[in-house]
């Protein structure tokens, strides 16, 4: 039997990611057979993606892709930060958004099943994304993504890789940069007023009638509190109305029509958002592994 080097580790772990003690045991078991260890972690890492699949994952990345007037916004998740510093992690997630605007996929399911390989894995993204799981050792996933297409105009910002956003809009150029920088920083929720959802309004109603209430106003200076904090609201969440970041002395709306610019709509991604994290508990942990420990005695 071949004797199995640090150098042979080394290389099998440089070639496929794999925790040190898992290469030696594969290129013993494979006799030193260096494409048969690899193909044994393989199968190991491919048990240990399955594994991984039912972990949460909250951080990850937000991915753009415009080409003229087609593009997409896409936004693929991990469990940890230090995923997202990644190389491979990063590249499927750009690749993936350019396959979402070049072929238009239904669903994550259809984007997944289109053509693609990378580090070895293939021929489809989601045999890609499965074999980056095992390689990594962490869950990851695509969460969702929006394609752009038509005559409007397209520009994209990333703050850092937590924050995508995407406008549609006919005009200058830099004012929808500035557009895009906007929506990043102050996350509007629709485009004016008359587009806020009516479930954010209700529920802002609600807040402003309980609030009313306990002033103990008469009933028409309460009714007057409650539709001036919905107004006040709307034109807070609602874009055209918001203070411009750029210059507070003048709406996004205003600005626009000194640029003779018009949006025609936008997209805002943040990672995570809406998905609840796991928060561990040492202690409850503990307490629930002793009093096991004192029902097993």
């Amino acid at each position: 039997m071949a004797a199995i080097t640090a150098s042979m580790v080394a290389e099998l772990r440089a070639k496929t990611d794999a925790p040190m003690m898992e290469c030696k045991k594969a290129l013993t078991e494979a006799e030193g057979n260096m494409d048969k260890a690899e193909e044994i972690l393989r199968v190991k890492l491919g048990n240990k993606a399955a594994k991984a699949g039912s972990r949460v994952t909250a951080e990850g990345v937000v991915a753009a892709s415009i080409e003229g007037t087609t593009g997409a916004l896409l936004e693929v998740n991990c469990e940890t930060d230090f995923v997202t510093k990644n190389d491979s992690f990063l590249a499927m997630a750009r690749a993936a958004a350019a396959l979402v605007a070049k072929s238009n996929p239904a669903d994550i399911a259809a984007l997944g099943a289109l053509p693609y390989s990378q580090d070895g894995f293939g021929p489809t993204l989601e045999d890609v994304r499965k074999g980056l799981v095992g390689k990594i050792g962490e869950n990851m996933s695509f969460r969702r993504f929006k394609r752009f297409s038509g005559d409007n105009k397209l520009v994209s910002y990333l703050h850092g890789t937590r924050i995508g956003v995407v406008v549609e809009y006919a005009g200058d150029d830099v004012a929808a940069k500035d557009v895009a920088m906007h929506v990043a920083a102050m996350k509007p929720v629709a485009l004016s007023s008359a587009d806020v959802p009516a479930d954010l309004i209700e529920k802002e109603r609600s807040v402003a009638t309980a609030k009313a209430a306990e002033s103990g106003k008469p009933a028409d200076i309460a009714a007057k509190m409650i539709e001036g904090s919905v107004q006040k609201y709307l034109k807070e969440v609602s874009l055209l109305n918001q203070a411009f970041v750029k210059n507070d002395k003048q709406t996004v709306e205003a600005m626009l029509k000194a640029a003779n610019t018009t949006i025609k709509g936008f997209t805002l991604y943040v990672v995570g958002e809406g998905i609840e994290k796991k928060v561990d508990d040492f202690a409850a942990e503990v307490a629930a592994q002793v009093a096991a420990a004192k029902q097993a005695a």
